[in-house]
């Protein structure tokens, strides 16, 4: 099987809702789409999701990379060389992940298609579903109280709250959403780097009686070792994000107990290909692990929601980024069902 067309193209996409983080307010973004064509029929999809503060890249810096890089060297490739040609990225686009993700998925794409099968399942198909969290942004504490309500009204049992830049305020938005939504709803708190030691330790201190159920890199990603020493001196798991970028991350993180849980996005790490070792370390370094995403089109959702699917110790998912876009055109990539997503169990993502 060969590769004999492929197509890349950018797409801007405005959010219904915009949300604030610890560092900046996020309005729209950029999705860039892959389509593979072989000389059997068989098609693959592919999405990039770049993000110029966390993977260093931009939709044009995306197309600029495949049309220069990534197009000759998939044109007339096999798809199942997918390793050879993931090594290959490494060294001509070291830099930019999200490039690299979106090959990367639609070669699997195409694989888990040639097969007949689910990807989930030529992944492993450890499971066929799993509930993800729902993120709440920047907000007052009102707001966050409501949008925590509105989302256990749609079904959602896991909530995911943004803060950072207010420790004492967040512990007051935390005690109260707890009140609101009962204690079968899991909490989930991300600092995106906002806090000091003391103030991840005061957070988590004053949010005891709430019972959040991680606490998601509170301190920035330049001094792991800020994070060691609330991961030391904290009740509760702290999960590493902004910190895990590549598969030696993974490994200093784990090995040098900086943190209790890893948070994969495939658009941060390369693609599927390359989050599959770094969960095989997390895993041998006993941490559990989250699959997050980016502001992605349910294109990329899919795809993390498939890896998700096929390993034990992958036991959470916050793949809610593309339920603000608007006009994605691919929202029947997989199925969102009171807070649980299933693939659609199409062959490959399901497209």
């Amino acid at each position: 099987m060969k590769i004999t067309t492929l197509e890349c193209w950018k797409q801007e996409f405005r959010l219904s809702e915009p949300y604030t983080i610890a560092y900046e307010t996020i309005r729209s973004c950029a999705n860039v789409f892959l389509r593979l064509e072989t000389d059997a029929g068989i098609h693959g999809w592919g999405c990039a999701a770049p993000d110029l503060a966390v993977t260093g890249e931009t939709g044009d810096s995306v197309l600029a990379d495949f049309h220069d890089l990534i197009e000759p060297l998939l044109k007339s490739a096999d798809p199942f060389s997918y390793t050879r040609i993931n090594d290959e990225l490494m060294t001509r686009v070291p830099g930019h992940p999200s490039a690299r993700a979106m090959v990367d998925i639609a070669l699997h794409d195409i694989i888990a298609r040639q097969a007949d099968v689910p990807l989930y399942k030529l992944l492993g198909g450890y499971r066929d579903c799993i509930p993800t969290s729902i993120t709440i942004g920047i907000l007052p504490i009102d707001p966050t109280v409501e949008k925590a309500r509105s989302a256990v009204a749609q079904g959602f049992r896991a909530v995911k709250i943004k803060g950072g830049a207010d420790p004492d305020e967040d512990i007051v938005k935390v005690v109260k959403v707890r009140e609101v939504v009962g204690p079968d709803v899991e909490l989930r708190f991300d600092a995106n780097q906002g806090y000091t030691v003391e103030d991840a330790i005061r957070f988590i201190k004053g949010t005891e009686q709430a019972g959040i159920e991680l606490l998601e890199q509170p301190t920035d990603k330049r001094n792991e070792e800020l994070m060691k020493q609330v991961s030391q001196r904290a009740s509760i798991p702290i999960m590493a994000d902004e910190s895990l970028m590549t598969l030696k991350d993974v490994f200093h993180l784990t090995a040098g107990a900086f943190t209790d849980m890893i948070n994969i996005k495939l658009m941060k790490v390369g693609g599927i290909t390359e989050a599959l070792h770094i969960n095989s370390v997390a895993k041998a370094g006993g941490n559990e692990v989250m699959v997050g995403c980016m502001d992605e089109s349910a294109l990329g959702i899919s795809a993390g929601l498939h890896f998700a699917l096929s390993r034990k110790n992958i036991i959470y998912a916050d793949l809610d980024g593309h339920l603000d876009l608007i006009d994605d055109p691919f929202p029947h990539a997989l199925r969102l069902h009171e807070g649980i997503l299933y693939p659609t169990e199409k062959p490959g993502l399901g497209v």
